[in-house]
C-alpha cells in the first residue's frame, strides 16, 4: 500500500479549551462569538455512537463542522479534498474526547470521519454553520477503505 501523506490541513483549527474544574465537577467552553474557534452556527447536533465504530468519510461543499466529543473517545481523521490547498490529498488525525477534550474546526471540502475507540460509546456535539436539508443535503461520501488512511490501531 502507498504510503499515506500526513500534514497539518490548512484551514483545520484544533483548541483544547480551558477546563474550570472545582468540586462539583466541570465546565469549559465549546464556542463563543469572540474566540477563535467561533462558526455562525445555525444548527447544533448531538451524536452517539458505540465503540469500534468508524463512521467516515463525508464532506461538504458549503458547510464548515466544529465538533467537540464529550464522552468516550474518538480518532478523528481529516482528508483534504481541495486542490488548489497545499494540503491536498493529505490526512490529518486527532484524538477527541476524554482527558483529551477539544474543539475541532472542519472547514469546507474537507473530509471527515471518525473510529469510536475503547470500549465506551463516544458522545460528541458539533455545530454547523448551515441547516441540514434532508431534500437537499450538502454532503458526499467516500466509504472508510476508499483511500489511503490505514484505521488499524498501532499496538506500542
Amino acid at each position: 500500500m502507498d504510503k499515506i501523506k500526513k500534514a497539518n490541513i490548512e484551514g483545520v483549527l484544533f483548541k483544547n479549551p480551558k477546563i474550570n474544574v472545582d468540586d462539583r465537577g466541570f465546565l469549559f467552553e465549546i464556542m463563543k462569538e469572540s474566540g477563535e474557534l467561533f462558526i455562525p452556527s445555525k444548527q447544533t447536533t448531538f451524536t452517539l455512537a458505540h465503540p469500534g465504530l468508524i463512521k467516515a468519510f463525508h464532506w461538504h461543499n458549503n458547510q464548515t463542522d466544529l465538533w467537540c466529543g464529550v464522552s468516550g473517545r474518538a480518532r478523528a481523521v481529516l482528508y483534504d479534498l481541495r486542490e488548489e490547498s497545499p494540503t491536498f490529498e493529505c490526512f490529518q488525525e486527532f484524538f477527541l474526547g476524554e482527558p483529551n477534550y477539544g474543539v475541532l474546526l472542519i472547514p469546507r471540502r474537507v473530509a471527515h470521519g471518525y473510529q469510536v475507540l475503547g470500549n465506551k460509546d463516544f458522545l460528541m456535539v458539533y455545530h454547523t454553520d448551515q441547516f441540514y436539508d434532508p431534500k437537499n443535503p450538502d454532503e458526499q461520501r467516500i466509504k472508510f477503505d476508499e483511500t489511503k488512511f490505514d484505521w488499524n490501531i498501532i499496538n506500542r
